[in-house]
């Protein structure tokens, strides 16, 4: 299997990688495979503690365990574009992207796969068939999804040279003065807490325009337009300027007077060329139930 990293995986240990998209495999088996040259980065062998670049092949093979297999479900799928080579998604907040170690049922994957079954791309295993790019958890919006691989390469493309337009809508803590300004910070991984992100000096080069839409006493409700796409992006340059995004209780904010399923953030606009040409697509949704809510407890 050949599977390619993208900027969400970059900065993960190889053998931590790997443990992820085959659950059934011990990390220390997996140290053993890489030692005994069985999986190779970009046609070379690495150590176990190789820190994945984005664009990085991986070429391997282990066995498979049958009983791991991720099962279709008949979820409903929110679908706001589809063509025969790819589809967008409105994924609410609450469903994982795509399968864990630990958690394998109720996903996205889950749902695509009872829909569309095999007929969907799989560069990024079958854990992730179809996916293309990602949301947290608690993050609702667009996504898109392939069908086929070179659908998926396609689209692929334009993620990693920025010629997508992402756009979301969050409320953060605080009240922001300007109406328009750009962070641009360097973000990598957290050396002491692999499972967040943080602005560091040895960082990849990361950009976020921000735009203010309304402003309340405490809170301030933006507009965020990602010029790069780093993992937990918006979230981390949200709270490195002190302003969190409402209820984001990995980044700082606390949990607000008015309960959500933690960050109150939706990606609510995509702007991309339709594969295989030169149409340009462009979508765009309604605030969610969350944001609503909030901004319906902010305006009184």
């Amino acid at each position: 299997m050949i599977l390619f990293v993208d900027e969400n995986d970059e900065g993960k240990r190889l053998d931590s990688y790997l443990s992820e998209i085959t659950p059934d495999l011990s990390r220390s088996k997996i140290q053993n495979y890489i030692k005994s040259g069985n999986i190779k980065i970009n046609d070379s062998e690495k150590k176990s503690s190789y820190l994945l670049r984005e664009g990085d092949k991986i070429d391997f093979e282990f066995p498979q365990n049958e009983d791991l297999k991720i099962l279709p479900q008949n979820i409903k799928l929110d679908i706001i574009y589809e063509d025969e080579n790819m589809l967008v998604v409105n994924k609410p907040s609450g469903m994982l992207t795509h399968p864990t170690t630990i958690e394998r049922e109720n996903t996205l994957v889950n749902a695509l796969l009872y829909k569309y079954g095999n007929n969907l791309s799989d560069i990024n295993g079958d854990f992730r068939r179809g996916i293309l790019h990602r949301l947290d958890r608690n993050t609702s919006g667009l996504l898109m999804i392939a069908k086929n691989n070179d659908a998926h390469e396609f689209l692929a493309r334009q993620i990693k040279e920025h010629t997508i337009t992402k756009k979301y809508r969050a409320i953060v803590k605080g009240n922001i003065e300007k109406d328009k300004f750009e962070i641009n910070e360097p973000i990598g991984r957290n050396p002491n807490q692999p499972h967040k992100m943080m602005v560091k000096a040895d960082g990849k080069p990361s950009t976020t325009k921000v735009k203010i839409l309304e402003r309340f006493k405490d809170a301030t409700y933006v507009e965020l337009e990602l010029i790069t796409g780093r993992t937990h992006q918006i979230r981390v340059h949200m709270n490195y300027i002190k302003h969190p995004i409402f209820n984001d209780t990995l980044y700082g904010a606390g949990m607000a007077k008015i309960k959500t399923d933690e960050q109150v953030l939706q990606s609510f606009y995509l702007r991309f060329t339709k594969p295989f040409g030169n149409e340009i697509i462009e979508l765009q949704i309604e605030p969610d139930e969350k944001i609503q809510k909030v901004l319906k407890y902010l305006r009184s």
